[in-house]
């Protein structure tokens, strides 16, 4: 793993998933269940959810209370430029599409405006490359 992933995932606690489904199937319920047993602070954002995994589900990364660290996508390639716009909007520090997700109009969105990305990677698996630490 490269250094940027380890800081990313040592500095930033704070995660908001898109596109996180409740249904303990779906990828993004799997990585989410397991960032928050290492101690993440996951928030779900889906318009389709309400609650998941505990946690006040929101419809966009706009209605999030507080400071967000990582804005996690796991939704489609093409639906991941106006969500890294509104990463940029809320002042987010990281955005990073899971593994199969690749946007570099989105990339380079979150680039331009200073944020780190990452991208067609998953946050679990870099994890767990940290020994789950």
């Amino acid at each position: 793993m490269s250094t940027e992933e380890e800081k990313i995932l040592k500095d930033n606690k704070v995660i908001a998933v898109v596109g996180l489904s409740s249904n303990p199937e779906r990828p993004s319920y799997r990585v989410a269940s397991y960032m928050k047993e290492k101690g993440y602070t996951v928030i779900p954002v889906n318009p389709n959810e309400k609650v998941v995994l505990g946690e006040a589900c929101y419809p966009d990364l706009s209605s999030i209370p507080g400071h967000v660290d990582v804005v996690d996508i796991f939704r489609k390639s093409e639906d991941c430029p106006p969500i890294a716009r509104e990463a940029v909007k809320i002042g987010a520090d990281v955005v990073w599409m899971q593994e199969g997700v690749v946007s570099e109009e989105a990339a380079t969105c979150a680039r331009d405006a200073g944020l780190k990305v990452v991208m067609d990677k998953c946050i679990k698996k870099e994890h767990e490359k940290l020994g789950g630490r």
